[in-house]
Formats: C-alpha cells, sequence, structure tokens
C-alpha cells in the first residue's frame, strides 16, 4: 500500500491490509481529534519523500510520528515489537472495521454501527503482557 500526507510531502509504503481498528482511548483521540482508525502494519513500514517525519515519544513504549510541514499523522510506532500503526486516512483504499480498543474510554457523543469485538485498555495491556 502506499499513501502520503496532506501536503505529499512525506509518502508511506506499507504491506497490503484489508482491516483496521479503532483505538478510543484519550491519548489517540486527543493526537487526533477522535478516535484512531488504525491499519497495523508491522515492521515492513518505509517512509520516504523531499523531508522526513517528525517523532514524539508518547510513552516509554510508543512513538508518534507526522509531517513537520503539514502536521499529518503517519505513526504511531510500537517500540519493543517493531511495530508501525498507520491512520487509515493516509491510504486511498477501503478497509474492514475489525475491532475497538479502549472502548471504555470512548465518549458518549459518537458510536459506530459496525459491530465489532471490542477490548477495554486492562484487557489490551493483558494481551501485551502474554505476547
Amino acid at each position: 500500500m502506499e499513501g502520503k500526507c496532506l501536503c505529499g510531502a512525506i509518502t508511506v509504503s506499507a504491506p497490503e491490509q484489508q482491516q483496521i481498528d479503532v483505538c478510543h482511548c484519550q491519548m489517540c483521540r486527543r493526537w487526533s481529534g477522535g478516535p484512531m482508525l488504525a491499519v497495523h502494519c508491522g515492521s515492513a513500514v518505509t517512509f520516504s519523500g523531499s523531508i522526513k517525519p517528525a517523532v514524539y515519544q508518547s510513552s516509554d513504549w510508543a512513538e508518534r510520528g507526522f509531517c513537520p510541514q503539514c502536521g499529518s499523522h503517519l505513526f504511531y510506532h510500537l517500540l519493543p515489537a517493531d511495530e508501525y500503526i498507520l491512520p487509515a486516512g493516509l491510504f486511498e483504499q477501503a478497509f474492514q472495521m475489525h475491532s475497538q480498543i479502549f472502548i471504555e474510554q470512548k465518549p458518549d457523543y459518537y458510536e459506530f454501527a459496525n459491530q465489532t469485538p471490542t477490548l477495554t485498555g486492562a484487557e489490551v495491556f493483558a494481551q501485551f503482557a502474554a505476547d
């Protein structure tokens, strides 16, 4: 898959994916202005273009990248697993919603009609601890 930021200065290449997961955590909502529609792409992600992504370390285990020119969000990078999670809006393709996480942090002012599995934050962290 190939996507790009709003201004086109950064292009992202990632393995083909069909599904998105939705994160309702407060940090993702603050970062993106709403829930993060996330495409899990593993470690085989590359960025190219006329400038490099700016990086912000948002926790001990993750960093977030964005275009320093237009501000587009480019990635959430899980450091221990070296996994890139990319915003679905970077790509011009249809995805299917697979699951929703941090469901207990979802505000009441929106609701998705899709019926998907949901996990609380505690369940997400327990799942990562098991991996």
